[in-house]
């Protein structure tokens, strides 16, 4: 089986991947993830108690909330970010330093490998299997890609089936199918030749 532009690219994003993280790091790589999800749960939190101040001060409302929600969540993201530079950096510079490198070289090697099963997903969802181009189902990754793929949708709630997301991910290429059960519409009969028009 040969090597096909799938297993190319897999490589290539798990390698660049990789290497920017054994750059930054372990610890500033996971720093990273969690100033993201602080940034978005102070905008969470602050957003109803700030907004309110916002509109005194904007007439126009869309404008008040993007101001409030740009403002929280990048102010946060920029303070915890440079905290975390400041906290990895010390801890290249220590003795730990090949450690924590070696581990954002793993730590980037699954990331890359996640970005690529999630964007396989997708690809899987929307390009049924006979329309499949040959160098993807040909790829020596297929199979590795497909037994990952099917590991994560499993650990997603029972009911993601009925999302929005997957029904329009699912829906079929021409018209929207009629609900199941539901019987084709009937036009109207002609009414007989010479027959006088039903009275209201």
């Amino acid at each position: 089986m040969p090597v096909t532009y799938l297993d190319i690219g897999l490589a290539v994003i798990m390698l660049i991947s990789a290497l920017l993280a054994m750059v930054r790091g372990f610890v500033r790589e996971v720093l990273s993830i969690a100033s993201w999800a602080l940034a978005a749960l102070s905008t969470w939190y602050a957003y109803p108690r700030l907004l309110p101040i916002a509109q005194t001060q904007v007439s126009n409302e869309l404008i008040a909330k993007a101001i409030v929600i740009a403002g929280v969540f990048l102010t946060v993201l920029v303070v915890v970010s440079l905290i975390t530079i400041k906290i990895s950096d010390a801890i290249l510079d220590s003795k730990i330093g090949v450690l924590d490198r070696t581990l954002g070289f793993l730590f980037g090697l699954a990331r890359g490998l996640v970005i690529v099963v999630v964007a396989f997903a997708f690809f899987t969802w929307l390009v049924p299997t006979n329309g499949r181009p040959d160098w993807v189902i040909r790829a020596k990754s297929y199979a590795l890609l497909e037994q990952i793929k099917d590991a994560l949708i499993a650990q997603l709630p029972q009911d993601i089936e009925g999302s929005d997301i997957l029904r329009r991910l699912n829906r079929p290429s021409s018209g929207t199918p009629p609900a199941p059960g539901a019987a084709p519409a009937t036009p109207p009969a002609a009414p007989a030749p010479g027959a006088a028009p039903a009275r209201p």
